[in-house]
């Protein structure tokens, strides 16, 4: 995502001290991390800590307080940077660290310490580890801030391609807004248009040659928690293949539902699956794989993957448009058109208020489920009910028509009947390949919100506004 860039960039800016962990023993570690210090000390000779306390305490004693004016002009009283990049490589080999930091800040707290001290790692679930329950950090933290991907949008523009909806689309649902995968895998290497697309995926993601060839393997082995792939990758390929609630997922994998658990919860404290509420069924949610990368290579790569690494990437692409449309597409798009009405599109809402999100409606008369694939739910407040005030349905390959505006309508119907308030409830279709003339004719006149890839990118504004 760029972190090591950012931080970088923070530290030429205003000095201090960056030092970038690599895997390696803890002797080497600490060896490293002595010259390092050395270096920006100043010192003609590299340091010989004995211990990883006395460097943190060598570390903070840089930053006590100083008196009088200190040498070369420096104010007495200026913060001083200091980054540790990669910091689970060394939590890993010294698992004292933390609270040796600990000691260190309720130390310096009381002085005034001028230490500002930023502690980075790509591994999520070690990072969000350090400030959790009984961890030494717990409350020790200004600030927590994860580095996110680009939105759709931002990725578009990013990539160069916002002027081709359709193709930022694709390109999205496959490498998602992860900046370096232009620039650093890629070498700049983009779609020249819609029509390269195939060839630029064949030459790129799906090729043998490709540095992110295997980057959604490599995603999942950085995370200090996952040790058997193999499992891991079982449950990413069931939530893939569409099975996304707990029962699914463990059918899919021949394990029982509670002895998934810790997998899920591990994929989920690493941000790798996020666990989607039912908007409309309290204790009933769906898995959602949140890496664009990752979905693409369980439900497009993984199946064919000796095939891939002999080099038919050609005839695997060309035989995954149906699997590629429903299982990575489809879905993808979903989620953007829910980023899009959180985003973008909720001036076009009659409040601002809600949670977006999906769920299903049961229609016990026909005997069915209504999918709501976007939807937005305000909360009760003291005896009022819940008012919805958004249905909507996605499609990524269908041509939308007046059916599908019939079914959201039967769904603000049974949602009425259970007593949730509808009256000031819009509907919205959303589709990548378009609307019927009659689906036109009758949103017009009702109102309804129709949602192309040109709304979605900001290159038209969307027909008609709910109220």
């Amino acid at each position: 995502m760029g972190k090591t860039y950012l931080l970088r960039a923070l530290v030429e800016q205003y000095g201090g001290f960056y030092f970038g962990a690599t895997a390696g023993t803890e002797a080497e570690s600490l060896r490293q991390f002595s010259a390092a210090l050395a270096e920006y000390a100043g010192s003609p000779a590299a340091f010989s800590f004995a211990t990883w306390d006395d460097a943190i305490s060598y570390l903070f004693g840089l930053a006590a307080p100083r008196k009088g004016d200190a040498p070369g002009g420096v104010d007495p009283k200026a913060p001083l940077l200091v980054v540790i990049d990669e910091f689970p490589y060394l939590a890993k080999v010294a698992p004292e660290l933390p609270s040796l930091i600990q000691r260190e800040t309720d130390r310096f707290q009381a002085e005034g310490s001028r230490m500002r001290l930023l502690l980075c790692g790509s591994a999520m679930s070690v990072m969000g580890g350090l400030l959790a329950s009984t961890a030494p950090l717990r409350g020790r933290a200004q600030l927590e801030l994860v580095v996110r991907p680009f939105g759709y949008r931002a990725a578009a523009d990013f990539w160069g391609v916002g002027g081709d909806p359709a193709l930022a689309a694709r390109l999205h649902a496959v490498v998602g807004g992860t900046p370096a995968y232009r620039r650093q895998f890629l070498a700049d290497d983009v779609p020249s248009g819609l029509a390269d697309f195939d060839d630029w995926l064949c030459r790129t993601v799906l090729s043998p040659f490709s540095p992110l060839f295997r980057e959604a393997r490599y995603l999942l082995a950085e995370e200090a928690d996952i040790r058997d792939t193999a499992l891991y990758h079982s449950v990413l390929a069931a939530v893939a293949q569409g099975n996304t609630t707990r029962g699914g997922i463990a059918g899919y994998i021949g394990r029982k539902s509670v002895d998934i658990s810790h997998p899920l919860n591990v994929l989920e404290d690493s941000h790798l699956l996020a666990r989607e509420e039912d908007v409309f069924r309290a204790g009933k949610s769906q898995y959602r794989i949140t890496e664009p990368l990752i979905n693409f290579y369980e439900a497009v790569m993984r199946p064919s993957w000796a095939r891939l690494e002999s080099g038919q990437a050609a005839e695997v692409w060309a035989q995954s448009a149906e699997r590629f449309a429903a299982q990575v597409a489809g879905p993808h798009f979903e989620t953007v058109c829910r980023e899009y009405v959180l985003g973008p599109g909720r001036s076009l809402l009659s409040t601002s208020l809600g949670t977006v999100g999906s769920g299903v409606v049961a229609d016990p008369k026909e005997r069915r489920q209504i999918q709501i694939d976007v939807a937005v739910v305000e909360p009760g407040s003291g005896g009022s009910a819940q008012s919805v005030a958004l249905l909507g349905e996605v499609k990524w390959g269908t041509v939308m028509g007046v059916g599908h505006l019939e079914r959201l309508r039967r769904a603000r119907e049974l949602l009425a009947v259970r007593g949730m308030d509808t009256g000031h409830c819009g509907l919205a279709c959303f589709s990548a390949a378009g609307f019927s003339e009659a689906l036109r004719a009758e949103a017009r006149q009702e109102g309804v919100l129709l949602v192309g890839l040109d709304e979605l990118y900001g290159k038209v504004v969307p027909e008609g506004v709910l109220t």
